[in-house]
């Protein structure tokens, strides 16, 4: 009869759960966060991590906006260059792993030298000796502690303070104390292997010596899991494994010509601090079939692969199948016991629908389990960051074919924006693309609806960047290339004032702009353009003339029906005496208004019957007199009055002489 045995302490440690739900409450405000390196050693739920928003990075100059310190914990330098870089550090080190670095950085003040036991090159113990004040060196055996010993004489020889990696091997750190005070006297020793590593490799030595062999289940970079596997090899055979699959591919046929060695068999089954509980379930399952067919043929092996997937924990992605609509959720099966429910919140990125309006009874949609409630047997879901992921497909598309994708500006971070698309990818948009002028606040654009063109993707990252300045460029140059396509001598437009100087006003066309000369502002004589419109103004006009090559536009805001000089045609000839004002001064003659938008020449000559010799003696601006219309150009636009005309007839100073 074979027998499996579990052990109680298998699984997530308390630091490991705590840096897990750190993690996702900080993307569920966030959206997309980055742990500095993987935030356990599990391939798993690394993927069901990443799946959730949450993904690693090798240095803080990869993250945006917020970095999250996993629970291995980072060195004081780190700090400091996540607090250069701006970025919000959110802590989710384990408090064990604190602790050590609070022990090597209050004791290592005065000088002492720092000795780590543990493995150099492990995340944690490059973290806890960042905080050494002084020398500090890492060994994980008695071979590199005497290699220590010979290459640096004058190490410890002060005061030495000696740590351990929480995950070390306590039979390893009880010889390794002995070996470290028969060289450094003055060596002090701190108990800092976590109790949850103590109790677990203890437990795994008693496993061990009661069983055949024993299955452990871990990363291939965790070392708490590979600790347990050496413990467990001193008294049975070993399968180290990652998850079910893989037990099946690497020891199937090793755990078949074993089981059949022995009639009565005992198998332990362990796991490392960073195994979710699904895994080491879905092992045991495995295993009990094993044991019940004593076979693994090809056959089986591929019924493995092609498992169900569906478990009931955060992160992961199933089916469900929409059993139920109404106002605030959808109600769906995932293929177990529990209820699923998706709220109208996590259906969709677009706060402007109802769940009637994203779904409906009987469709299959993509989710992820966003909690589990097992006393009230219920699993929340989410549709919406299924279609984040989704976007992030479209969106490499859209950078492919160049295209722009339409979103809303829904956070102003440091150096610029994030932008969410329409299928809820989150893209970030840097200050200088935003389109905002360099003075500008990027405040001024949140929430509002834009395009943006795709610059740089990096899928591995889940880093995207757009660039919302290059789709108006672009948008701009395919307005203005139709503009001048269609753009003819004649044709009327109502545009905005955008810039006024002293001879005359710059129209918006739309993407291009046109200029109107003061002279082409009104029929009426103005000094200013001021005195006709303002900046900002609507204005409409017609074109002129216009010379593609060189971009300019000339307009007109002149109607015909309002041209003064046809209203004076139809109404004054040559002969007819009429009342004017004096407009303008002259050395040949005076201007003078016959009506608005009409003036006529009294030529010097035409003023008196005596000569003169200085119009302004005679003649002032303002001046109201009674003139003889004695000519009317039409071609040219001229009039010319007299005054002369009207005085009795007397021989002037010329005729005279």
């Amino acid at each position: 009869m074979t027998e499996l045995i579990t052990a109680e302490t298998a699984g997530f440690c308390f630091g490991v759960t705590r840096a897990i739900e750190t993690a996702e409450k900080t993307a569920k405000r966030l959206g997309r966060v980055y742990t500095l390196g993987q935030l356990i050693h599990n391939n798993d739920v690394i993927e069901n991590l990443r799946e959730r928003g949450i993904i690693p990075v090798d240095s803080p100059e990869e993250a945006e906006g917020c970095i999250i310190i996993r629970s291995h914990g980072v060195g004081r330098a780190v700090y400091d260059r996540i607090a250069e870089l701006g970025l919000e550090c959110v802590d989710a080190t384990c408090p064990y792993v604190a602790r050590i670095h609070k022990i090597v950085d209050e004791n290592s003040r005065d000088g002492s030298d720092v000795l780590v036991a543990g493995d150099g090159s492990h995340p944690e113990v490059i973290g806890i000796m960042g905080f050494a004040n002084g020398k500090v060196r890492a060994v994980s055996s008695d071979i590199e502690l005497e290699e220590l010993v010979k290459s640096d004489k004058n190490f410890g020889a002060k005061s030495l303070i000696c740590v351990a990696q929480t995950t070390f091997d306590v039979c390893k750190w009880t010889d390794l104390q002995k070996k470290i005070k028969k060289h450094y006297t003055k060596a002090k020793f701190f108990d800092t292997i976590c109790r949850a590593t103590t109790d677990r490799q203890a437990e795994a030595a008693r496993l061990s010596k009661q069983c055949d062999a024993a299955v452990v289940i871990g990363g291939a970079h965790s070392s708490n899991s590979r600790k347990l596997a050496d413990i467990c090899a001193e008294n049975c055979t070993v399968f180290f494994t990652e998850n079910a699959q893989q037990l099946i591919r690497e020891h199937g046929e090793a755990l078949i010509r074993f089981l059949s060695s022995y009639k009565d068999v005992k198998i332990g089954i362990t796991a490392g601090a960073s195994t979710p509980a699904y895994i080491i379930k879905e092992v045991h399952t495995i295993m009990s079939e094993i044991i019940k067919d004593e076979a693994v043929d090809a056959e089986f092996a591929a019924a493995i692969d092609q498992m169900p997937r569906v478990r009931a924990y955060a992160g992961n992605r199933v089916k469900a199948t929409v059993v139920a609509v109404n106002k605030t959720e959808a109600v769906v099966d995932i293929g177990i016991k529990q209820s699923g429910y998706i709220p109208a919140e996590e259906l969709s990125a677009n706060p402007n629908l109802s769940p009637e309006e994203i779904v409906k009874v009987g469709d299959v949609i993509d989710c992820i389990v966003t909690k589990v409630n097992d006393a009230d047997g219920v699993v929340y879901l989410s549709k919406k960051q299924v279609d984040a992921q989704a976007g992030m497909e479209k969106i490499v598309k859209a950078k492919e074919e160049n295209a722009t994708v339409n979103g809303t500006v829904t956070a102003v971070v440091k150096g610029g924006v994030i932008v969410t698309s329409e299928d809820g990818a989150r893209v970030f948009v840097p200050a200088s693309q935003s389109g905002v002028p360099r003075n500008g606040k990027l405040e001024d654009i949140l929430k509002k609806e834009v395009g943006f063109k795709v610059i740089e993707v990096n899928e591995g990252r889940g880093r995207v960047v757009g660039s919302i300045k290059a789709a108006e460029r672009e948008a701009s140059d395919e307005v203005k290339a139709k503009f001048w396509s269609e753009l003819e001598v004649g044709k009327k437009f109502v545009g905005e004032v955008k810039s006024m100087e002293s001879y005359g006003v710059f129209v918006d066309l739309g993407g291009v702009d046109g200029m109107v000369h003061l002279t082409e502002l009104t029929w009426n004589r103005v000094k200013h353009p001021k005195e006709v419109v303002s900046v900002g103004d609507k204005l409409e006009v017609t074109v002129k003339s216009f010379d593609p090559e060189k971009k300019r536009v000339s307009l007109t805001a002149k109607k015909p029906e309002d041209n003064p000089w046809t209203k004076f045609t139809n109404e004054f000839a040559v002969d007819d005496v009429v009342k004017v004002q004096v407009v303008s001064i002259t050395p040949f003659g005076a201007f003078a208004q016959i009506i608005p938008g009409v003036d006529g020449l009294i030529h010097i000559s035409q003023i008196s019957r005596e000569r003169v010799n200085d119009v302004s003696k005679v003649l002032s601006v303002g001046q109201v007199v009674e003139a003889k219309i004695t000519e009317i150009d039409e071609e040219k636009s001229r009039v010319s009055l007299s005054i002369k005309a009207l005085l009795d007839d007397e021989p002037d100073e010329d005729d005279a002489e």
